[in-house]
């Protein structure tokens, strides 16, 4: 499992695909960084893959480009929204990995939607690289 969270997290993309209450398939690419032990996510609180995460956990992740195109094969994982201290964790290690660009961003958002406006998810791999 360490294998899949090192050579996901250290992507520069991350195909996070949620399913849909239909299990319709919902890919979106998103930024990511890993803390050791899982994958940290960054997102808008209520953006469509945090309600799709909250009912149904199961994911499935891939690196990718930045228009959602995979590099490599998909691992199922287990997602979850992160609390507050999580949500301040992904967002410190995404504005760490993704150096000024990361920092300026994550300002920016907290500027534009208060500390509540994004939230963290933390995704497991549930098999081994």
């Amino acid at each position: 499992m360490n294998d899949d969270i090192a050579r996901l997290g250290e992507s520069k993309y991350l195909l996070v695909t949620t399913f849909r209450a239909d299990g319709t398939p919902k890919p979106t690419p998103v930024w990511v960084a890993h803390d050791g032990t899982d994958l940290l996510v960054w997102t808008v609180t209520d953006s469509w893959k945090v309600k799709r995460i909250r009912r149904n956990p199961a994911v499935e992740v891939a690196p990718c480009t930045v228009r959602g195109e995979p590099l490599g094969a998909s691992v199922p994982g287990t997602a979850r929204v992160l609390d507050a201290d999580g949500s301040e964790r992904a967002r410190r290690a995404v504005a760490r990995k993704y150096g000024v660009v990361g920092r300026v961003t994550v300002f920016v958002s907290r500027l534009r939607r208060g500390r509540d406006g994004t939230i963290g998810i933390a995704i497991t791999p549930s098999t081994t690289g």
